[in-house]
């Protein structure tokens, strides 16, 4: 069966292959049995049902779905829905994260057979069985260039775990420190996987202004927390499912700041040398 798959907009993660299209259907459509179009953020469904009108004006089968309907995630087929390299391995998550909807798309979590790729999308890894994990590293010993993106729950992560990873081919490991409650499981996950903070491979995911109430100065000493800790923030302006939240300006200057590595790097330091010229 040939599908053609539409998006609403391009991401990192979406396939680029000859039957993928990004909006409106092009001038020159090839012949396909079905179109399907997978929607992503729910502040696109508005959108991605505009399209669903427009590709069925040429398409007697069109199909919507996604993250932003809800979609469970019953299996996963490599280069379909994400491009080629990225992988799920498990869906779901047996945590109950308040600003997470997860668990309550996908359930709790459920192992999916391991299907090869460099780049871990699993929402939770390590609530996998042993043996699930045991398969899954066992998979990326025949890869390179391999990143944890989907996150590694510090609070999981045990000796064994690091172990393997640092004996991998490993680019980037995503960790988590969405709470100041966050921050002691973190340092003691980064002092198992003993990787050096100034290689830029430990990333931790900060989301930001969960709390309505957080300032600007709250969220800068966790992110220094973070950094302290050893490994590289990637800040994170929280977004709720119903709408679409714009943020002042200061607050997207500030996110954009921690969100790059360099531009991290370089801030930290020079607010380093401003408080040593203090004597602070």
């Amino acid at each position: 069966m040939k599908i053609l798959r539409v998006f609403p907009r391009r991401t990192s993660h979406t396939p680029n292959d000859v039957l993928v299209f990004i909006g409106d259907p092009p001038l020159d459509r090839p012949e396909a049995d079905e179109v399907h179009i997978s929607c992503t953020f729910t502040w696109d469904k508005l959108k991605t049902e505009r399209l669903k009108l427009a590709w069925g004006q040429y398409y007697s089968v069109v199909k919507v779905g996604g993250p932003a309907y809800d979609d469970p995630g019953n299996g996963f087929i490599p280069g379909m829905y994400l491009k080629e390299g990225i992988t799920t391995t498990s869906r779901g998550c047996n945590n109950q994260c308040p600003w997470c909807l997860v668990p309550k798309r996908e359930g709790k979590i459920r192992e999916l057979q391991v299907q090869p790729g460099n780049i871990i999308q699993d929402n939770n890894l390590l609530q996998c069985s042993k043996t699930h994990i045991d398969k899954v590293l066992d998979m990326l010993t025949a890869q390179s260039d391999i990143a944890f993106s989907g996150g590694l729950d510090a609070r999981l992560l045990t000796a064994w775990i690091a172990d393997r990873i640092r004996n991998l081919k490993v680019r980037r490991v995503f960790l988590a420190c969405d709470t100041e409650e966050a921050i002691k499981p973190l340092r003691k996950a980064l002092k198992l996987l003993q990787i050096p903070a100034h290689h830029h491979k430990v990333r931790c995911y900060v989301l930001l202004k969960f709390e309505p109430d957080e300032t600007i100065l709250h969220a800068l000493i966790r992110l220094l927390q973070v950094y302290e800790a050893g490994c590289i923030p990637s800040a994170q302006l929280y977004q709720p499912p119903d709408r679409f939240i714009e943020y002042p300006p200061e607050w997207k200057r500030f996110a954009r700041l921690w969100e790059r590595p360099a531009a991290c790097y370089g801030y930290v330091t020079r607010l380093l040398k401003q408080i040593q010229g203090t004597g602070v």
